[in-house]
């Protein structure tokens, strides 16, 4: 059903790199979740007035919720596809993530209304009516809701948008919650027992963990996390399929919205190529990234030796020294400059964060350590993290 959906609504459903066609896509999302979830609350409404439960009014308010987020979901893709201008010069695709905080915040609300209005039930329990129609309500909005988290999740993978696994991850919870309803109203008929209120009170508190995990999801791109790993690997493929190009490092990839980002890196090519051979490779990786990831590259060229013997394993037995401190170390960039007296080695050390030594520990390290292969060797050295 997803895949005949997006064949019937998207054209070059495929191309998923061009904005216009992840705009599409997240209108297609926002608007068959405005439909079915307004459809099920207005289904569950009328069970809840039916029945006097306070479970399945909740249940019907957390989809009225989930409509307005898909109401604001697609005005967010809407907005986010707008070009750039003076004022924001790499555009507005932030403004998907700011949607989905905006939403978060309006279910963390309803959460709170939620609990308020169940406790009151606890302390102030009703009888309430078995309806069989209502019970069917139920059991339906269930399997849509089940349908709802396989599409979202479908178009989410599809395009890599956090807000709509998001939605996925919401619909699912709703499914959850309904069943609990549905559990609780069965309980009560049988055992003549009222539990509404904590059934209610359960539904309640999935709205809101589900208001703090999208509230979560959503602010973290903002604050700027760490590229995905596949998105990483992407990159390092196409700059070192080319074969001028030695080796990369200094990767760091700029967040500006799903879909648009800003690249640098350095590139190591030999130091006795040709100048302007290698300018004309790095102008056609930045193109072919462009093109390939719709994202703006910047590359700088790093001239390493290749073929000088000397350089080349001293650096090996540094790269070994390295290993001896720690395995997760690593560096880049190494030169040699020999003086009259003395010979320097510059080169930068590539710590992970969180790293059980400071800066000034790993730098005394290697230099105590350098100055035992030769004492004549001066380790000049850059500690650093890596982004990506």
């Amino acid at each position: 059903m997803t895949s005949l959906l997006v064949k019937l609504f998207i054209k070059n459903h495929d191309d998923i790199h061009n904005q216009e066609v992840r705009q599409k896509y997240g209108m297609l999302g926002g608007g068959v979740g405005i439909f079915l979830n307004v459809l099920l609350f207005s289904l569950k409404f009328i069970a809840g007035l039916i029945t006097s439960s306070i479970s399945i009014t909740a249940d019907a308010f957390n989809n009225l919720s989930d409509a307005g987020s898909s109401v604001v979901t697609l005005i967010g893709f809407k907005m986010a596809g707008m070009p750039a201008d003076s004022e924001h010069p790499f555009g507005h695709g932030r403004i998907e993530y700011i949607s989905g905080l905006a939403v978060s915040m309006a279910i963390i609300l309803m959460g709170v209304e939620l609990i308020k209005s169940s406790v009151d039930k606890i302390l102030h329990p009703e009888a309430v009516t078995f309806s069989l129609f209502s019970v069917v309500i139920l059991l339906v909005s269930i399997l849509a809701k089940g349908w709802m988290s396989l599409f979202n999740r479908g178009l989410g993978k599809r395009i890599g948008s956090t807000a709509m696994m998001a939605t996925a991850m919401d619909s699912l919870s709703d499914c959850i919650a309904t069943g609990a309803v549905v559990l609780g109203i069965g309980f009560s008929y049988f055992t003549h027992i009222i539990i509404d209120g904590y059934i209610g009170l359960v539904v309640a508190l999935f709205v809101s963990y589900t208001g703090f995990t999208t509230a979560r999801d959503s602010l973290s791109p903002l604050l700027g996390q760490a590229p995905d790993k596949e998105f990483v690997e992407e990159i390092r493929k196409t700059v070192l399929a080319h074969e001028d190009i030695e080796g990369i490092h200094d990767l760091i990839i700029h967040n500006y919205g799903p879909g648009r980002s800003m690249i640098s890196l350095h590139a190591e090519v030999r130091c006795d190529a040709d100048i302007l051979a290698i300018h004309d490779t790095i102008d056609l990786i930045e193109l072919e990234l462009k093109h390939r990831f719709n994202c703006e590259a910047t590359i700088h060229m790093d001239p390493i030796a290749v073929d000088d013997k000397v350089t080349q394993d001293l650096r090996e037995k540094i790269v070994e020294l390295l290993r001896s401190i720690d395995g997760q170390l690593s560096l880049h960039d190494f030169r040699m400059v020999q003086g009259l007296t003395h010979t320097n080695l510059i080169f930068d050390v590539v710590v992970p964060f969180k790293f059980r030594l400071t800066d000034e520990q790993v730098t005394q390290q290697v230099w105590d350590k350098v100055k035992q292969i030769d004492p004549n060797y001066n380790a000049v050295i850059k500690v650093e993290r890596a982004y990506a």
